[in-house]
């Protein structure tokens, strides 16, 4: 059954073994805090071992961040791989006439629909996890920014008001 945003992996934990191979383009249009400059693309693989869903995927994208010095936009290009695990629960359809396995979770945003993946929500967690932290436009926090502003550009070191009163106990030796 196919149904926008969910990919089907019904086949694949009613028949423990069976690997299934999607290929995976979305734009994440939910979300209004990531900017996305090219949808998330990437293969997602899934294999149930009857008590576990194994899911393997790899994505990219290119996205807009900013710099943790001066608030200049960055294009980020993201590449990550995610490897998930989901607990089975019943009798797999293969093994029984009456049987009939589904996938649990406990997770506090919904990851399946029945026995289906919700695309976004799986995406946009792994995306989440592995946008860079502090980008730089510079790259280095030793190089001052390129694209900053002048008055966040430091050209001498501060130091703690604490500390000042340490170098007046700075001797010749010292240097």
């Amino acid at each position: 059954m196919k149904r926008e945003g969910l990919l089907d992996l019904n086949e694949a934990v009613q028949h423990p073994g069976k690997k299934l191979t999607f290929a995976i383009v979305t734009r994440l249009d939910q979300e209004a805090d990531i900017d996305l400059l090219d949808p998330v693309s990437g293969e997602l693989q899934a294999v149930s071992t009857g008590n576990l869903l194994l899911l393997d995927s790899k994505f990219s994208t290119r996205a807009v961040s900013e710099c943790a010095r001066c608030g200049a936009p960055i294009d980020c290009e993201v590449s990550f791989v995610m490897s998930d695990q989901f607990q089975v629960e019943g009798v797999p359809a293969s093994y029984s006439r009456d049987g009939y396995a589904r996938v649990v979770t406990d997770e506090p945003e919904p990851m399946f629909n029945e026995n289906a993946l919700i695309v976004d929500n799986y995406v946009r967690q792994g995306l989440l996890i592995n946008l860079p932290a502090q980008p730089l436009c510079s790259g280095s926090w030793d190089v001052p920014c390129p694209e900053g502003r002048p008055d966040t550009v430091q050209t001498e070191p501060t130091v703690h008001p604490a500390l000042k009163g340490l170098a007046s106990l700075k001797t010749e030796d010292d240097e």
